[in-house]
């Protein structure tokens, strides 16, 4: 992988991780014409998640502190109970990542068709919350697990985290303006737990065939562009019909099938 590519990749990664079209569907795709199939792309691809997840961090920032500064007044409140939700809502992903490592490993094999269905099954899955009555319940803790476990069909490239959580969240009546926070917010402990094991283990150096300069590179333009684009994305998807968000995934989703 040269720089060029990874700077691109970066940049999808980015300017896709906010939107209900799956970033790891479209780092897939990205692989595949750019040629670059190694057994470090999963590696790569978890690098710029990361740096998604810290323009999340930075643009939330304000969010989050007030969710710490009522934790460690350690009592049973408000930020204390979002942050326990938080938390559970990681565990189904956390539990299924540790456990099948290596089957998660063989899906982010550069199968197009595969990821073409699994883009239809997004748009499936929006499609059926665009329809679904809106309802006003604040996101509960069996809410959060529910939407954890929804948070674990997105290990599949092709299905998009963002969109199978407030899909799933308005499926069982939670509010979409809720939603859309919880939602870039789950995502946090999930990817920086991988980030840290990846760190810890070595898998993120030339020990997997990648270059430090290339993941330098994409984890740099993953961040700039995701620090630029939060705030529009996060607004699109509370404001936006997600059945756009639908069509999109079908038309991509139909060229990657043929194309594969």
């Amino acid at each position: 992988m040269t720089v060029f590519e990874a700077i691109i990749l970066g940049l999808i990664q980015g300017l896709t991780e906010f939107l209900p079209v799956s970033s790891s569907g479209h780092l897939e795709i990205g692989h595949v014409l750019f040629g670059v199939h190694t057994d470090a792309n999963l590696s790569f691809d978890i690098v710029v998640h990361g740096a998604t997840v810290l323009s999340t961090l930075v643009v939330f920032r304000k969010e989050i502190f007030e969710l710490f500064a009522g934790l460690f007044k350690f009592s049973w409140n408000e930020p204390t109970q979002y942050v326990a939700k938080l938390v559970i809502s990681a565990v189904p992903v956390a539990v299924v990542g540790f456990l099948f490592e290596e089957q998660i490993e063989a899906l982010f094999s550069g199968n197009l068709v595969f990821i073409g269905s699994m883009l239809l099954v997004t748009a499936t899955l929006l499609s059926l919350a665009y329809f679904v009555k809106k309802r006003e319940r604040k996101i509960g803790f069996i809410d959060a697990f529910i939407i954890g476990l929804a948070q674990v069909l997105a290990i599949i490239p092709g299905i998009s985290r963002s969109g199978s959580t407030i899909a799933t969240g308005l499926l069982i009546g939670n509010n979409k303006n809720n939603l859309a926070k919880f939602s870039f917010l789950m995502v946090i402990i999930p990817i920086l737990g991988a980030n840290f094991i990846k760190l810890v283990s070595g898998d993120l150096s030339q020990q997997q065939g990648l270059e430090m300069l290339p993941l330098f590179a994409g984890f740099i333009a993953a961040f700039v562009s995701g620090l630029l684009a939060c705030r529009l994305m996060v607004n699109i998807v509370r404001k936006g019909k997600l059945i756009y968000f639908a069509v999109y995934c079908v038309v991509i989703g139909v060229i990657a099938i043929f194309a594969g």
